[in-house]
């Protein structure tokens, strides 16, 4: 008699968004290559010099340095730079976003607030 598998699939327990009362909008952006496969969630900041985005990390030193997006979909960098959607405003999971390796996304709460961006730790 045959094996039956009964997955079906999974579900994701985390949702990207805690709360309505800051619509999310979104925009296109060019992510930099070379940054391996980013996740929905990750924070993002802006490199000066050419407008592309990559993983906020607070020791950059060419303007990704400061967290302005939010990732809407995974993309994978790893082929050279990638077209992705992203969300310039909303409020989001905080356990969803995530930094660089050494950073946090507390670190860069001030930031993301005065684009429009907010996080709850507890919905």
């Amino acid at each position: 008699m045959a094996n039956v598998s009964t997955e079906f699939g999974s579900v994701e327990s985390r949702t990207l968004f805690a709360g309505t009362e800051v619509a999310a909008l979104t925009s296109s952006v060019t992510l930099a290559g070379g940054q391996g496969v980013l996740k929905k969630g990750a924070v993002l900041g802006k490199v000066t010099a050419d407008g592309k985005y990559k993983l906020v990390d607070k020791n950059a030193a060419d303007g990704s340095q400061v967290a302005s997006v939010v990732l809407a979909e995974d993309v994978d960098t790893s082929a050279g730079d990638q077209p992705a959607v992203v969300y310039t405003q909303g409020i989001f999971n905080y356990d969803v976003l995530y930094v660089a390796a050494g950073d946090t996304v507390e670190a860069h709460k001030e930031e993301l607030r005065a684009g429009n961006i907010y996080y709850k730790t507890d919905f």
